[in-house]
């Protein structure tokens, strides 16, 4: 089997890659990163998803490379625009995907593997610009010439939306597991809903609960 590299946050996107990545055939190597987020019961969620899956996980310590957001600032609110840009909301982390990316580059091409799979969606987050697809299309080619090898970054989720990414859950047979072993919530609430774990303030959850109901009218759950 070939060798893919999946960024796991255990978060729902990163584990329904995980799970699509399995799906088809990888030899899954899965890595997250501890970047001082507040929400860090997420690594812990993920590592136990990784074990459920039967692959490695191996985590990165990159705290202080990233500043000036909420996820890592807790006297930010979550439900801000950003302090630079009003545009965007205050949970972009400028340079967070550069920097994964980048190490997943590197770890890739350490194992022998030229795949990587991200859970970025460019339809629903459409306030992070590192989350696009021209965005992917750019590291793609940097990565590849920075190693002098073939890197191809796969983002099955990018045109989905979220009710589609909760259809796309039932297919590889893992929604239970989504609800009820992810966290998506920024303030890390591992209170239980009939959508998953935390509270609907803030726009991850909002947007993960409004997509489950969603795919459930659409009698897609």
């Amino acid at each position: 089997m070939k060798k893919a590299v999946v960024l796991l946050s255990g978060g729902q996107d990163s584990t329904t890659c995980l799970f699509w990545a399995l799906s088809k055939h990888f030899d899954v190597h899965a890595i997250g990163f501890n970047y001082g987020q507040r929400h860090k019961v997420e690594l812990e969620m993920a590592e136990k998803i990784a074990q459920k899956a039967g692959v490695p996980y191996t985590i990165f310590d990159v705290r202080g490379i990233f500043q000036n957001s909420s996820l890592v600032d807790m006297n930010q609110d979550v439900n801000a625009p950003h302090s630079i840009n009003k545009d965007l909301p205050s949970s972009f982390t400028a340079g967070r995907n550069l920097v994964f990316l980048s190490v997943a580059t590197g770890f890739a091409y350490n194992i022998g593997a030229q795949d990587i799979i991200t859970g970025v969606c460019q339809t629903d987050f459409s306030g992070y610009p590192d989350c696009r697809q021209i965005f992917i299309d750019s590291m793609e080619l940097a990565s590849s010439r920075a190693v002098d090898a073939p890197i191809f970054i796969h983002t099955p989720l990018m045109e989905l939306t979220k009710a589609e990414t909760w259809k796309l859950a039932k297919t590889l047979n893992i929604v239970n597991l989504i609800i009820n072993d992810t966290m998506t919530d920024y303030n890390g609430d591992m209170t239980m809903n009939e959508w998953g774990r935390g509270v609907p303030d803030s726009p991850s959850n909002k947007l993960r609960a409004s997509g489950y109901y969603d795919a459930k009218a659409k009698g897609w759950l």
